[in-house]
């Protein structure tokens, strides 16, 4: 991250020097001159706005490094088919949903870096993107309300949908998403999620959820 802050910097200031050395140049009639610090001053200023938006979107991220605890989730039930989920992510306030079906799961978007972004020095990172219900039965799934919700607020600003939208405008830049196999929904059921670099795992984190898992896998 150091070395996109003084690109970053560096850019900006290049970006100042060469639009105060043009408008000199057209002051003095030089307007050769003048057209080639436009260009520099353009492509200095692009290096700047890319840096700024990429550091911005770096840090609306967590940091992965091997794999991490991200939340944990606990559910209580409401009816048959419908559960109270309450997600627990560190360090924030703790999030309800409620999902209808017998299974969860949680997606996350990831990003990892390859050369020439590697030089960077940056942490593959990741951020929480929505939880979803579903019926384990086909019949139900195709029939009956689901229920899918976002984990996450929209911005402006995500270098996750500019990779996957412009890759060619993001050599080095891998963007997928990271997802955990459905697991079964239980009263009082409560499971850790963890992230490794390429995908979420849930597992069991009481009696309870350990039963339902246990309960499932016979089914």
């Amino acid at each position: 991250m150091t070395i996109l802050v003084i690109v970053g910097v560096v850019s900006a200031v290049l970006a100042i020097y060469f639009l105060t050395y043009m408008l000199r140049c057209v002051r003095r009639r030089h307007l050769l001159r003048a057209g080639g610090s436009c260009v520099s001053w353009i492509i200095s200023l692009a290096v700047a706005g890319a840096s700024g938006m990429l550091l911005l979107s770096y840090l609306s991220y967590g940091r992965l490094i091997d794999e991490q605890l991200v939340s944990r989730i606990e559910f209580r039930r409401i009816s048959s088919n419908e559960f109270r989920a309450t997600i627990m992510v560190p360090g924030k306030d703790d999030l309800f949903f409620t999902l209808r079906g017998d299974e969860w799961q949680m997606d996350a978007k990831i990003v990892t870096w390859k050369p020439p972004m590697t030089v960077l020095g940056l942490d593959p990172i990741y951020q929480l993107d929505r939880l979803s219900g579903r019926y384990a039965e086909i019949d139900r799934e195709l029939t009956e309300a689901r229920t899918v919700h976002s984990l996450t607020s929209e911005s402006r600003v995500d270098i996750w949908h500019f990779a996957r939208r412009f890759p060619i405008l993001m050599p080095g830049v891998d963007a997928h998403y990271g997802t955990a196999t459905y697991v079964p929904m239980a009263d009082g059921a409560r499971f850790k999620v963890t992230l490794s670099r390429d995908a979420l795992i849930a597992r069991p984190d009481n009696d309870k959820a350990r039963d339902a898992i246990g309960a499932w896998g016979e089914n």
